[in-house]
């Protein structure tokens, strides 16, 4: 039996790979479900904030985060630092290069250390926010909205453009390019709204609520934006592992046929060599 014992080994550790590659697909598949759930709560704040920037859109106040002079742009850089996602990181990282050929000057911020080898090379200064998982959505959000404002307040940045994954569905992931600042182009969308109001009483500083307002609205998008791309991550990651289970199930399939083609030659192999034996004895 000793073919055949060699085939078992191969086709136990086959199974027991399916087993594990199926365990990290669920992983994925019940984070892409959580972290979907939790979006909802972004639709309702959307519709209250609209509301304050429609205000704020009768003001005459200026404000860097609102308008500014400053051609440099900040290139924000989402990737997810997980197993699997290779392809996935790497198309987010080449549409952001693609930005970099469209602006003069341009500085490179990096959420999640898989965009670090190939960006660095093009920005030796680059911002990394890294371990976003472990630090937490909010806190990561938090701290880009922090470098973010601070850049642009001390005129060492004039734009912001994020590039990142959005969840079309669970089968379909986009990579996205969006405006964060300045809010110019939110303001011009709450235009249409300015004429139903005829006048506002401004009970604190109109900068100092633009500030706050633009404050709140960058740290909820960010928080979005890193929510929406990590959800399309573990889509990407279960589409990819679906794919490996298919072909490791082949695979097994085939391992055991040998596996029982084997264990038949075995079989044959000592009926032969027993009848042989008697034959040899009788004589």
């Amino acid at each position: 039996m000793g073919k055949a014992n060699k085939v078992k080994y191969e086709l136990r550790d086959s199974v027991e790979m399916v087993d594990l590659v199926q365990t990290l697909k669920d992983v994925a598949d019940n984070k892409y479900f959580s972290l979907a759930s939790q979006k909802d709560q972004f639709r309702r704040f959307g519709e209250s904030f609209a509301e304050f920037f429609r205000l704020i859109s009768l003001t005459k106040a200026e404000h860097p985060l609102i308008k500014n002079d400053n051609d440099t742009v900040g290139l924000l850089v989402v990737t997810i630092e997980g197993s699997f996602l290779g392809q996935f990181n790497n198309s987010i990282i080449r549409r952001a290069l693609e930005q970099r050929e469209m602006f003069k000057k341009t500085r490179f911020i990096a959420v999640g250390d898989k965009a670090v080898d190939q960006l660095s090379v093009h920005d030796s200064n680059l911002k990394l926010f890294a371990g976003m998982e472990s630090v937490g959505y909010y806190e990561t959000a938090i701290g880009v909205k922090d470098f973010l404002v601070d850049e642009i307040m001390n005129n060492r940045l004039g734009r912001v453009i994020v590039c990142h994954s959005w969840p079309k569905s669970f089968e379909v992931q986009k990579t996205r390019v969006n405006k964060l600042l300045p809010c110019v182009d939110l303001l011009s969308k709450q235009a249409q709204y300015v004429r139903v109001i005829e006048d506002v009483i401004e009970e604190s500083e109109s900068r100092d609520l633009i500030g706050y307002l633009s404050n709140l609205w960058l740290t909820t998008r960010l928080y979005e934006i890193l929510i929406d791309t990590t959800i399309a991550s573990a889509a990407a990651q279960s589409s990819f592992l679906e794919e490996r289970v298919d072909k490791l199930r082949k695979d097994t399939k085939k391992i055991h046929l040998k596996y029982q083609k084997a264990r038949k030659g075995d079989i044959d192999k000592s009926l032969r060599e027993t009848f042989t034996a008697r034959m040899l004895a009788s004589k």
